[in-house]
């Protein structure tokens, strides 16, 4: 198996919601083709643009956000800094004059109604989520660059599937399957974070590193706070009121408090029963995805649909099991992001191959791994913590309401959160040496039920709830 190298940063990306791959990843795909144009071609010599969106990425594109991530990664913007309260006002002025500015300089004709085409019963045989740009120049030549978004905000360009990892680096203890990363943490004796402390240092310094990971902390700790004390109906008519708030609010009480930190801490103090940790642990997964659906700053972990799991059960452990310190919070997010280059190399993270076991079942076992190395479990406990987790999501389907990141997803996040901790409890109370499944089997395992899903399950609203749910009716 050729070597991928896959960082924390690919799998942890800052990015704006409801979807890594069918906003994120077309995002990042018009950026990729501005750029080349602009070093090929130059971005004044174009004078017209046009999108053609197949598959999956036509069928859900519209709920997911596709076209307009589409005309935000042409107009230039980073999803990483973009104002998200301006993006409505830009598509607004886009539709109303027709007109698309090239990276923010250069004008172009576009028609949002004639020039972004869903083409739903087209798919490329490649990936189901692909889309092609279409470029006029001045001298009449047309340019067409086809790119796959493949899950978590990765993207592909046509031709070069198969041209290797041209970010590939040499790493010191590479790792494509559990195998791989239980034999290094035995030849070195390290921790899975610490083997991939050393990996990353491959890329940059460690210094870097650990700045670099806090920073997705503090933007999942935002996420959070900012879910869960905003209140309303989500966007996209199914009128799918926002719990987080109210549940947020019921459970505080009466305390006060001025921003996270403090309110993390009345939490703890006024949180001293199972029942009461669990609903926290339920809201914190319902903030960050109801803020998800609203085309609000999110970190794909390793997904947007599956984006609350992570950060519910890291805030978990900072709040209930004394992890508020950062060198804790590093390895945590180290180890969980192991787990999902796994998963990605052994199978996949993309709900349009996989369905949704390749989102919330990843990302539960990202988090049961991370949690039970963080609570003093041995390298074998949290891959066991990770085969476990993954083990009770195998054959979970995607069926989005309306092609929206709402129902199911975002109740499914509090699932997977809880499924992640308790995943990581059976395995701190079991000796992985008696166990008689084992990660890399339950990684292809996945992937051979991924193969065999219908496609109507994968992310195309197209069976399951999507078709058994009256649009308008739904109320969550």
């Amino acid at each position: 198996m050729p070597q991928e190298s896959i960082s924390v940063f690919d799998m942890f990306k800052i990015g704006v919601g409801p979807s890594s791959s069918h906003t994120l990843g077309p995002w990042r795909a018009a950026l990729n083709v501005l750029e080349e144009t602009e070093l090929l071609y130059g971005l004044e010599n174009v004078t017209h643009i046009q999108v053609l969106l197949y598959g999956s990425l036509a069928k859900t594109g519209v709920g997911h956000g596709t076209d307009i991530a589409v005309k935000m990664g042409l107009l230039g913007e980073n999803p990483e800094t973009t104002d998200v309260n301006t993006i409505q006002e830009k598509m607004n002025h886009i539709a109303l004059s027709n007109q698309l500015l090239l990276a923010q300089k250069y004008p172009v004709e576009f028609n949002p109604a004639e020039d972004i085409v869903f083409l739903y019963n087209e798919v490329l045989p490649f990936h189901p989520n692909a889309l092609t740009f279409l470029i006029v120049l001045k001298n009449g030549q047309t340019i067409s660059s086809t790119w796959y978004s493949i899950g978590g905000g990765f993207v592909i360009k046509e031709g070069l599937q198969n041209k290797g990892d041209k970010n590939k680096v040499d790493l010191p203890f590479p790792v494509n399957n559990a195998q791989d990363l239980i034999f290094w943490c035995i030849k070195t004796g390290m921790p899975i974070h610490e083997v991939v402390m050393e990996n990353e240092n491959a890329w940059r310094n460690e210094e870097e590193t650990k700045a670099g990971v806090l920073k997705i902390w503090e933007t999942m700790k935002a996420c959070i706070y900012r879910g869960c004390h905003s209140k309303g109906e989500l966007p996209g008519g199914l009128r799918v009121r926002r719990r987080a708030y109210e549940l947020n609010k019921k459970l505080i009480g009466n305390n006060t408090y001025s921003g996270f930190e403090d309110w993390a801490e009345q939490i703890k103090k006024s949180s001293g029963n199972f029942n009461s940790i669990l609903d926290w642990i339920s809201c914190f997964a319902l903030a960050v995805n109801e803020e998800n659906a609203s085309f609000g700053r999110v970190v794909t972990a390793p997904t947007n649909g599956a984006a609350g799991v992570i950060p519910a059960v890291l805030n978990y452990f900072v709040i209930f099991c004394d992890g508020n310190e950062e060198d804790k919070i590093i390895r945590f997010l180290l180890t969980a992001s192991e787990i999902g280059c796994i998963f990605k190399k052994g199978a996949t993270i993309s709900a349009a191959m996989g369905g949704c076991q390749a989102e919330i079942g990843v990302s539960s076992a990202m988090a049961a791994a991370a949690l039970a190395e963080s609570l003093g479990g041995t390298q074998k406990q949290a891959l066991m913590a990770a085969e476990i987790a993954m083990e009770h999501h195998l054959g979970l389907t995607c069926d989005p309401i309306g092609g929206l990141v709402q129902i199911p997803c975002i109740e499914r996040n509090t699932m997977g959160a809880i499924k992640a901790i308790t995943a990581c409890q059976l395995a701190l109370q079991s000796s992985p040496d008696y166990a008689k499944v084992s990660l890399d089997k339950v990684v292809r395992t996945m992937w051979d039920t991924a193969l065999d899903m219908n496609s109507k399950y994968k992310e195309t609203a197209d069976g399951g709830l999507a078709i058994h749910i009256p649009l308008g009716l739904s109320e969550c």
